[in-house]
């Protein structure tokens, strides 16, 4: 079974994609046919996750260079749509990629080159994510193998966030293991941690997973270590939105502890991780940017009512401060392995180097 594709080009090559925080309980398509648009999808996470933040804002450029493909633009554009969501390193690489493809290039040649980029970009996270997926089944299933004799029944899997289709093209990277071993019958359970504030892991990851088929339950965010403490929990896969150079691995705020639960229990903790989510820029964790997002998101949620329409409610006390920091950061020792489209690796410095000398 393939996931249908969350960002993609209709008979008129418009760009397409939901808008993800209307889900679950409204699919709304909207259009991206600016640099404008991109900017706001990506900013007000009508779009997230990692690869597809990096795809949307491939198209943002390659829209901004047919209004003025000019160097001092070209350079402008960048920087703008770079400012829209800082800790992604997804969207820096697929913004470098699209300019370096074009700055050779006369001004009247670039924008068709950033549309055919961009759209490359989108193909190769496909292709990508099902490797990653094929990686992370292949573990899963050793990890059934090894279970206690007492332990009989589906694999559980605890997941945080949503890495799923939703944030990519297609497949995802940390759910992209559960749709291919749903292809062969190979009995899987996903246990998902509702992930507040913004709740992608009960409002996406659950959507995704139930129109998959695929057999999973929401918790509330703490529960994952009383599970753990149960063996109830076989193996715990995350998404990221950047490694560092040593292996070091921020994600959706929460990430951390759910790394230690699973330290403490002996549980596989697995990171997909795209080989372009691995910054070598960054030396370690405290070079990463965690971006502090606006309060409100966790003051308020948004949920439906008993007559099938949506509402957002207040949650705290009026006069009570609020910090909302989107990120947080998973130290390497935490980590099994690093899963990437070439395979697991150590979450090393070495192994790292090793990666891109490699490939």
């Amino acid at each position: 079974m393939t996931p249908a594709r969350t960002l993609w080009l209709d008979e008129r090559s418009r760009v397409l994609t939901l808008d993800q925080t209307r889900l679950p309980f409204e699919q709304v398509t909207i259009e991206l046919d600016s640099l404008a648009s991109c900017r706001y999808a990506i900013s007000a996470m009508q779009v997230r996750g990692a690869p597809l933040i990096g795809a949307v804002g491939a198209y943002g450029l390659a829209f901004g260079l047919r209004h003025d493909a000019s160097d001092e633009a070209l350079q402008h554009d960048f920087e703008d749509l770079l400012a829209s969501r800082p800790t992604a390193v997804n969207l820096r690489w697929a913004l470098q990629r699209v300019a370096d493809r074009v700055r050779p290039l006369p001004s009247t040649a670039r924008a068709a080159a950033a549309w055919h980029e961009a759209g490359a970009i989108c193909e190769e996270d496909v292709a990508c994510n099902r490797a990653i997926g094929s990686h992370l089944a292949t573990l899963l299933r050793a990890q059934a193998q090894r279970r206690d004799g007492a332990r009989t029944g589906a694999l559980d899997v605890l997941t945080h966030c949503n890495a799923g289709r939703l944030a990519t093209i297609a497949y995802g990277t940390a759910l992209a293991p559960f749709y291919l071993l749903d292809e062969i019958g190979f009995p899987v359970h996903v246990w998902v941690d509702e992930t507040r504030p913004r709740n992608q892991g009960a409002s996406l990851t659950a959507w995704e997973l139930g129109q998959a088929g695929v057999a999973h339950t929401v918790i509330a965010d703490n529960a994952g270590g009383l599970l753990m403490m149960q063996g109830r929990v076989d193996a715990v896969i995350v998404g990221c939105d950047r490694v560092a150079a040593n292996g070091d691995v921020a994600n959706k705020v929460g990430t951390y502890l759910k790394a230690l639960a699973a330290r403490a229990h002996g549980i596989p903790f697995y990171v997909a991780c795209p080989s372009s989510t691995i910054d070598r820029s960054s030396a370690d964790a405290a070079a990463i940017e965690i971006e502090a997002r606006d309060a409100r998101e966790l003051s308020h949620v948004r949920g439906r009512l008993a007559d099938g329409s949506s509402a957002e409610v207040q949650v705290i006390p009026d006069g009570s401060a609020a910090f909302n920091p989107a990120f947080d950061l998973t130290p390497a020792a935490l980590v099994t392995a690093l899963v990437t489209e070439h395979g697991p690796i150590p979450a090393t410095s070495a192994a790292i180097a090793a990666l891109f000398a490699e490939h």
